[in-house]
């Protein structure tokens, strides 16, 4: 499931990022979308390539890595982001919710730390 007023464009300082055609109000589902799990064996051949800064650790201790499918890996960054997403193991999806109103042209993001106001040192620089 994906909202249809959802895009891709490019965003000012942060490459290719995920927008809105329309208003969306806080506590909205815009994505859930299936992904593929990976070994933590196969994360070591993942960690050597661009696919590295787009997984997620996958399970409940992080024993896994999952390429999430849809728009899901193209939400950029932000400590104070403005979505959140959702893993369920058991169904091998993940979810992308808003926890704020996001105004129609505006940039949808996750925090990279799982929650969304968490302000942990990123393994990069953001930006």
């Amino acid at each position: 499931m994906l909202k249809s007023y959802l895009y891709v464009d490019n965003s000012t300082e942060k490459g290719r990022g995920v927008f809105t055609k329309a208003f969306i109000p806080l506590g909205t589902i815009v994505e859930i979308s299936p992904v593929i799990v990976m070994t933590k064996a196969e994360r070591v051949h993942l960690d050597k390539t661009l696919l590295h800064d787009y997984i997620f650790e996958w399970g409940e201790q992080k024993e896994s890595c999952c390429m999430a499918l849809g728009l899901i890996p193209i939400y950029n960054h932000d400590f104070h982001s403005n979505c959140e997403y959702f893993m369920d193991y058991d169904e091998e999806t993940m979810m992308v919710k808003t926890v704020k109103d996001i105004e129609t042209g505006g940039e949808l993001t996750v925090n990279y730390n799982g929650d969304w106001d968490d302000e942990k040192e990123l393994w990069f620089k953001a930006k």
